[in-house]
């Protein structure tokens, strides 16, 4: 089950409250706050799609780059062993080290795409 819904490249999450008996989310890995609601499954996506759209039109208006979801680039931290293996590695295959962290990450989304469906 997927817990996210997509539109104009921004992801955003779905949760339900039962208590409060309705559901809502958030955009996720996007520099500002956006929020939503809905008491059904189409207000949900209605109110997603309409801020969004709003973000896009004040950015826009305010002359301003839109900040996006996810721009292809982030930070890692891992051991500095590893770090030391997957450079040697990637040495040893004339690769660079994000080429060779592109295609372990590509290699592990492949062999595990039916867990993200």
């Amino acid at each position: 089950m997927k817990n996210t819904m997509n539109y104009k490249d921004y992801t955003g999450t779905i949760e339900f409250n039962e208590k409060e008996k309705n559901l809502s989310g958030k955009v996720i890995g996007a520099d500002v706050k956006i929020s939503y609601a809905g008491n059904c499954v189409q207000s949900l996506i209605d109110d997603f799609h309409n801020k969004v759209d709003n973000y896009l039109k004040l950015c826009a208006k305010n002359n301003v780059e839109p900040k996006r979801s996810f721009k292809g680039s982030f930070n890692v931290r891992i051991s500095p062993y590893m770090h030391k293996k997957a450079a040697e590695y990637a040495m040893e295959h004339d690769i660079s080290l994000n080429t060779f962290v592109n295609q372990a990450i590509r290699s592990f989304l492949q062999e595990h795409k039916d867990d993200h469906q």
